[in-house]
């Protein structure tokens, strides 16, 4: 699986082909099914990166009360 950042650039590329008035039908769902797996892949991406924020900035916070 791509990187996030390679991810999204065939996202794009996927998008713009889509636009485009000379989609090919019969390669439309293929591009579809494409862009899904490479939208769950880059939420999962970004879920693991929020985390790993969430645990940075909490091991930063000695008292999780916040007072």
């Amino acid at each position: 699986m791509p990187g996030y950042a390679d991810a999204l650039d065939e996202l794009q590329q996927i998008l713009a082909t889509l636009e485009s008035e000379t989609t090919d039908v019969d390669q439309l769902a293929d591009r579809v099914q494409r862009a899904d797996v490479l939208i769950r892949h880059c939420r999962s991406r970004l879920d693991d990166a929020r985390l790993r924020v969430e645990q940075v900035v909490a091991a930063l916070d000695p008292d999780p009360d916040g007072s």
